[in-house]
């Protein structure tokens, strides 16, 4: 691949206003489990190597099995993901692929089970992760 734009280095300020916003996803009340499955998800549905290298590791760091981890792709077929973590992760599908929108459903069953400001904080984890995934797929990063 020729090499790409740095973009920290072209536009610092607005690299640094999404490490703002990951700054402030890192000390929201989201669990770490959560957050990492959301990372996980949406890189993988946005086909981010660099990005589904970077936070399996983190996931295994904080302790979430392997199993866990190679499954959460098919989460819907596998019987170990909380109620929680399965709204977590069918919001974050259909967050992720925004052109065919959030179904009532969706979004219904993860405000009944999480409180308003735990939603928003899903929710602004999802559209950080993809914003992160766009950036490295666009600028060429690659999983080392």
């Amino acid at each position: 691949m020729n090499s790409r734009i740095v973009i920290p280095n072209v536009a610092p300020e607005a690299y640094n206003a999404l490490l703002s916003l990951e700054k402030y996803i890192s000390s929201t009340s989201l669990t770490p489990v959560h957050k990492e499955l959301i990372k996980i998800r949406a890189s993988q549905i946005n086909g981010c190597a660099y990005c589904i290298n970077m936070h399996t590791a983190d996931a295994r760091k904080i302790g979430i099995s392997e199993q866990r981890i190679y499954l959460i792709s098919a989460w819907r077929e596998a019987d170990f993901y909380t109620e929680e973590e399965k709204a977590i992760l069918a919001l974050t599908e259909q967050v992720t692929l925004i052109s065919n929108h959030v179904t009532d459903e969706v979004y219904q069953n993860a405000a009944q089970l999480f409180d308003e400001k735990y939603l928003a904080e899903i929710i602004l984890a999802i559209i950080t992760i993809n914003a992160w995934n766009r950036l490295a797929i666009t600028t060429g990063m690659r999983a080392i």
